[in-house]
C-alpha cells in the first residue's frame, strides 16, 4: 500500500506519521491520523460513520454516538483553518468526503 497519500494540497506520509498541507505541517492526535488516513485512503468517495467506526474505531455500536463528529470537527478544525477551500465534506445523511479543488 502507498506510503504517501496527497489529496489536492494535502498530504499525508504514514512513514513519518507527518501531514502536511499546502507545504505548512499540521500537528494530530493518533486517532486523528487514522481517521484521516482512511479518509484519504478514500478520497472522493462518500465515507459512513459506520465505516468510520468500524474502521478507525474498531467498535460495532450504536452510530447515534458523536465520537465521531467530536472527532471530524476537530480534525477539519486542524486541515482547514487559515485555508480558503474546504476539503473535507459533510454529505448530508450519508457521511464525509475528502477531495481537493
Amino acid at each position: 500500500s502507498e506510503t504517501v497519500y496527497r489529496v489536492g494540497d494535502l498530504e499525508l506520509d504514514r512513514l513519518s506519521h507527518s501531514v502536511k498541507r499546502a507545504g505548512r505541517e499540521i500537528t494530530l492526535q493518533p486517532r486523528e491520523f487514522r481517521l484521516l488516513e482512511y479518509l484519504m485512503r478514500h478520497a472522493g468517495q462518500v465515507v459512513t460513520r459506520t465505516m468510520l467506526l468500524e474502521n478507525v474505531w474498531d467498535y460495532h455500536f450504536d452510530p447515534q454516538t458523536n465520537v465521531i463528529d467530536v472527532h471530524v470537527s476537530r480534525l477539519r478544525g486542524k486541515i482547514e483553518k487559515g485555508f480558503d477551500k474546504p476539503i473535507l465534506h459533510t454529505i448530508r445523511g450519508a457521511g464525509y468526503m475528502l477531495k481537493g479543488g
